[in-house]
């Protein structure tokens, strides 16, 4: 094809062949292009990237085959490795949010990792950087102090991942829908790699912070800096962070769900990773940090910044207390302080790429992709220690995933979703309706009919119950002939609708009756208290209808 060019994504590690996908987005749709990939060695983290190339279908070049072809363009997200033996016109980009700590045994002490003058200057007969692609005027200034040259081929361009965070703030509500975050409070915990690292320093926290927060109030999720992952593996991962896991906690993908999830957040717990820098960007909302980073961290820099002028966390009991302290102010100022040309990056970036490759870039433009939906949590916890305190017809409900803390008022168990220790355990047994597609419709259990054969199976169980839609359940004790219906109300706020768990309304009309032998001859209208929420529940005989309706 005539004109037709070659582009060579060259990295080192799974972060920066993910900044280098989001710089793609400025080739969209151009046909006079062929992009391939490689692999630098190198890296102690590099075990990922191949198979995130793979992911996305890209055709790979080994190393040594790389190195003997030419390209009209090379791009890459870290100054290290052997660059200087790729033939082509090269394009440096940083992979992070600025430069914000320096790496122990990499290069001199005082530089920050992908300013260091070792990995900026070319070796023998090797060819400089044609074009170092940054952020924010601070950045250039930064390079020239370490490599005047290199500052002198520097440009201001932004940010191409954070483009597609601020294009996709307006899918924040899907974002927490896929999540299936509803009313709660969602809490991100975000953790860099290294000795540092919130993981290193409180390996603990995730598991103390799901004991302590209620299910009903709260969502933890979790970001994992990608050099972690590749260290541990993603089953080493996943079970020394079993317990929040289990509790109901959300693991994000590395490439794209996290930035997801930072839109989606209410609250963010933080190390000295940049991650928190995005999370800024997007909004000024409340943030605390486990930590100042230790030696790692550059004085001066957006994330001292940023930690200098937030809270810091504790005991994890404390976390509220911790995020009710922000002020806003040190979030804002930090994101001016590392990101620039803010809703321009794809468009200036095009621009000068293109004119390295002798192109007149497409007639089309090059918008942000936008970020997909996160993957919601893979475990939900189904037994809960429930914490109930009544006060006339008001129950306020506390419920925490079983085994993490203190047992409450009673056990409340979904039966069919956790095991069977614990169903024979439950003081409260419900089971939820069945998908469609799970229903074997000549072998399906009526409401009354599980809710009878429940009680006889399980002899410690005071109450049965089955949830039949958001809105409607139906529940018996034990001894008592008639059923009752429950319907649990929405509450309007600011002209959303919101709903609690049905499950946490019967835990609370379970509470109410366990005080009241014989239970209401009528109905009756409870307060179920979630936190600061409140929700109408009435409770009254259920119908032959209602008793009838197939589980």
């Amino acid at each position: 094809m005539t004109g037709e060019r070659s582009v060579l994504l060259a990295a080192r590690s799974a972060v920066a062949l993910y900044r280098l996908l989001d710089t793609l987005l400025a080739f969209s749709g151009d046909e006079r292009l062929t992009r391939f990939f490689t692999l630098v060695p190198g890296s102690d983290f590099d075990v990922d990237t191949l198979s995130v190339i793979d992911a996305v279908r890209g055709r790979v070049l080994p190393w040594e085959e790389a190195c003997r072809r030419t390209y009209d363009l090379v791009l890459a997200a870290s100054p290290k490795g052997e660059l200087d033996r790729l033939r082509g016109t090269r394009v440096l980009l940083p992979h992070g949010a600025g430069f914000n700590k320096s790496i122990p045994g990499e290069g001199r002490a005082d530089s920050a990792s992908g300013l260091d003058p070792r990995y900026l200057a070319p070796d023998g007969d090797g060819t400089p950087i044609t074009l170092h692609a940054l952020a924010h005027p601070d950045q250039v200034a930064r390079l020239a102090a370490v490599g005047p040259e290199a500052a002198g081929r520097a440009r201001v361009i932004g940010d191409p991942t954070l483009e597609r965070v601020l294009a996709s703030l307006p899918l924040r509500d899907r974002y927490r829908a896929a999540l299936g975050t509803g009313p709660r409070t969602l809490l991100v915990l975000a953790s860099t790699w290294g000795p540092d690292s919130l993981l290193h320093r409180r390996p603990g926290l995730p598991a103390e912070l799901a004991a302590h927060l209620p299910y009903d109030e709260y969502q933890l999720a979790l970001i994992v800096h990608p050099n972690e992952r590749s260290r541990l593996g993603e089953y080493e991962l996943t079970e020394r962070l079993a317990p929040a896991l289990d509790a109901g906690m959300v693991l994000t993908g590395p490439y794209e769900d996290w930035a997801s999830v930072l839109i989606a957040a209410d609250a963010l717990i933080t190390d000295h990773g940049s991650t928190a820098l995005y999370y800024a960007a997007a909004g000024d909302r409340p943030v605390v940090r486990v930590h100042r980073g230790g030696g790692e961290l550059i004085p001066g820099s957006p994330m001292d910044t940023l930690l200098g002028g937030i809270p810091e966390l504790g005991d994890a009991r404390a976390v509220r207390e911790a995020l009710a302290t922000y002020r806003p102010g040190p979030g804002r100022d930090a994101a001016r302080a590392a990101f620039d040309r803010c809703g321009e990056a794809l468009d200036l970036l095009r621009t000068e790429v293109y004119a390295l490759l002798g192109l007149a870039p497409p007639r089309f433009g090059a918008p942000p992709r936008l970020l997909p939906s996160p993957a919601g949590a893979t475990r939900a916890p189904a037994a809960f220690d429930v914490h109930a305190e009544v006060s006339g017809t008001a129950i306020l409900i506390d419920r925490r995933p079983a085994g993490l803390g203190a047992s409450g008022h009673h056990l409340a168990v979904e039966h069919g979703a956790a095991r069977e220790q614990l169903a024979r355990a439950a003081g409260l047994l419900y089971r939820r309706v069945l998908p469609p597609a799970a229903v074997v419709p000549d072998a399906a259990w009526t409401a009354s009919g599980w809710i009878r054969h429940t009680l006889s199976e399980y002899p410690g169980c005071r109450t049965a119950a089955a949830v039949l839609s958001a809105e409607l359940c139906v529940l018996a004790l034990r001894g008592e002939a008639r059923a009752r219906a429950v319907l649990v109300g929405p509450r309007s706020e600011g002209g959303r609708v919101v709903r609690a768990d049905p499950a946490a309304a019967l835990s609370a009309v379970h509470a109410w009756l366990s005080g009241r032998p014989g239970g209401p001859e009528d109905e009756e209208h409870l307060t179920c208290r979630i936190g600061e929420r409140a929700f109408p529940v009435l409770v009254r005989p259920a119908t032959d209808e209602e008793t009838g309706r197939l589980l």
